[in-house]
């Protein structure tokens, strides 16, 4: 079972949990934001999808902004919010926890764990298409049809963690997924907040390990050290910086944590294989008019 409620400008929903309930079970939820400063609260735990598909969405719950291009799967907690940002235009598949176990079961079978991961995913075409289809969805059977289609896509993705959570740590596949959970919303966290400066330090207490440990699992896990991760994040932000707002380059460096242009010059070009300002004026040219000759 599958409902969906329709935010426009302004507009306020608050979700509650006999509102995630049809005939006394659990259902998932679509919401579609279209509209500025739309706002979705939750006061029961839910685990969600999120996909923007234009402006800006915040999930104040982790204090993430997410763009186009991007699908964020968030993990069950109390008190979240959602809110559209500019013109925004953004589509969440909602559900609690037991409501999830039933979709995922139903789609995957039991060689499936039955619960979602939180992560950032890319939202390539497939997806945003699929999201576009449950914001248009008229009929039940199409909504529920669409939704199908996203959360088995979404599988696909998370399937690609199986190989990092078997090199994590623990005797038992609950156990090594637990681990790989702790890790994940570390990373999770340094992917939201690239800009900020974090130590190894920090981030091991956040996963309930130490420093030493938790460098060590973490290499195990992703192929790369907390630090390495973090640098790319920051690179992947300030590209999408250049394509997309005003700010000079050395505020792109700025804004991405990067506190030497030189140094953020240096990464980009070993990152990319060219400047950032070469990769601004190709943005800037795709953005513009073809110009007639006559």
């Amino acid at each position: 079972m599958v409902m969906r409620y329709r935010l426009a400008d302004g507009a306020r929903l608050e979700l509650c949990a006999k509102s995630l309930v049809v005939n006394r079970t659990s259902a998932l939820t679509v919401v579609h934001g279209g509209g500025r400063g739309c706002t979705l609260n939750l006061d029961v735990p839910v685990v969600g999808i999120w996909i923007p598909l234009r402006g800006r969405l915040q999930l104040c719950g982790n204090d993430m902004l997410s763009h186009p291009g991007e699908l964020r799967v968030t993990e069950a907690e109390r008190n979240f919010r959602a809110v559209g940002r500019g013109s925004a235009v953004w589509v969440a598949l909602l559900g609690t926890p037991q409501a999830w176990r039933h979709a995922i079961g139903r789609l995957s079978g039991p060689t499936m764990s039955p619960a979602l991961l939180p992560a950032h995913h890319e939202a390539d075409f497939e997806l945003r298409r699929g999201a576009v289809a449950m914001a248009r969805a008229e009929a039940r059977a199409g909504l529920e049809a669409a939704a199908e289609r996203v959360i088995d896509r979404v599988l696909s993705l998370q399937a690609r963690f199986a190989p990092a959570i078997a090199s994590c740590p623990g005797r038992t596949y609950a156990q090594r997924r637990q681990v790989f959970l702790r890790l994940q919303r570390v990373r999770n966290y340094l992917a939201s907040n690239c800009h900020l400066d974090v130590d190894n330090g920090t981030l091991a207490r956040m996963a309930n390990y130490s420093p030493s440990h938790f460098i060590r699992a973490f290499g195990a896990a992703y192929g790369e050290t907390p630090h390495a991760y973090l640098i790319r994040q920051r690179l992947e932000y300030a590209r999408r910086l250049l394509r997309t707002s005003p700010l000079a380059i050395s505020e792109v460096a700025m804004a991405s944590g990067f506190e030497s242009r030189c140094t953020f010059s240096r990464l980009f070009r070993e990152r990319y294989g060219t400047t950032a300002g070469a990769m601004r004026a190709v943005a800037s040219a795709l953005r513009s008019p073809q110009v007639q000759v006559a």
